[in-house]
């Protein structure tokens, strides 16, 4: 049993991993610029993903036919998504965040289902609106702020492309992911994002007052250079490769209901009929998005 749904058990590993991941960053970035903070944690993300592609024995060569395609992925992954995360969820609220990024699977299944052979069933488009509709019931139920107004305008914007820019990145990895495993693949991508990403943050780096950051900041650097990229990006591209992208994309929806879990059960909040109704949507809406039809 374990076996026959382990990559669903690790896509919701993932889920818990950027439930706590809006928190970790938001406490970051409150004494590190966004760019010093992207070039440090993409040193923590591709040295665990490389060591894992040795220990695995495999390399992170790829054929020359693919190299400069899967160069432009990982320029859509790592660099483009990475930037317009970060930036975006500096300006705006994290509930908020939570909105835009909760889009990713509607992406994900509208692009796959016009750009590739992975079809929307009827199952998996309501499953999808359920758990988005879950998702917005959760936000705008809660007792988090949420706000579009012009003080987070711009952050909201940005986050949002940003989970345009990651549902192409997850559309256009399938394709490789036939040809190299999970490790592999993911340790090119996070190579070709730590050379983008440490060329744009040295200039930064170089201003930081680095004795003033405090130990959670620091923290929040390896936590999310970690968890949050290096062991989250490769369970993801395991998921693609596995169980497809418009399932795979479903557990993002995860996220906001462990985020309420976490309340409950660190901060002891207490939930409202909406944000139950919420969580149920989104369950529901995953495992019909995980069906798979004959």
């Amino acid at each position: 049993m374990i076996r026959k749904y382990f990559t669903d058990i690790t896509l919701v590993v993932v889920a818990i991993i950027w439930a706590l991941n809006f928190s970790v960053v938001k406490v970051s970035l409150s004494e590190i610029d966004p760019y010093s903070f992207n070039a440090i944690r993409f040193i923590f993300a591709s040295g665990l993903l490389c060591a894992a592609a040795y220990k695995k024995g495999v390399s992170i060569k790829v054929s020359k036919v693919h190299f400069w395609p899967m160069v432009g992925i990982g320029l859509i992954g790592n660099l483009v998504y990475q930037v317009l995360f970060i930036i975006g969820i500096n300006l705006t609220l994290a509930a908020n965040a939570a909105v835009m990024l909760g889009t990713i699977p509607i992406w994900v299944a509208i692009f796959s289902h016009f750009f590739t052979d992975e079809k929307l069933t009827v199952l998996k488009t309501v499953g999808i609106l359920f758990a988005f509709g879950g998702v917005a019931f959760i936000i705008t139920g809660g007792k988090n702020p949420i706000s579009f107004e012009s003080d987070t305008f711009i952050g909201d914007i940005i986050t949002i492309l940003s989970a345009v820019v990651w549902a192409i990145y997850t559309i256009l990895s399938k394709k490789y992911l036939k040809h190299y495993n999970s490790t592999q693949f993911s340790g090119f991508m996070s190579l070709i994002g730590f050379i983008c990403l440490f060329t744009i943050g040295t200039p930064f780096l170089f201003k930081m007052d680095w004795s003033a950051v405090s130990v959670p900041a620091y923290g929040g650097i390896v936590y999310s250079g970690l968890f949050s990229v290096g062991l989250a990006y490769l369970i993801w591209n395991n998921g693609i490769s596995k169980i497809g992208a418009v399932r795979t994309a479903a557990y993002q929806n995860l996220v906001p209901v462990l985020g309420l879990l976490f309340g409950v059960l660190i901060l002891d909040e207490q939930l409202t009929p909406f944000q139950y109704i919420g969580s149920l949507f989104v369950i529901t809406g995953i495992v019909m998005a995980r069906y798979k039809t004959r």
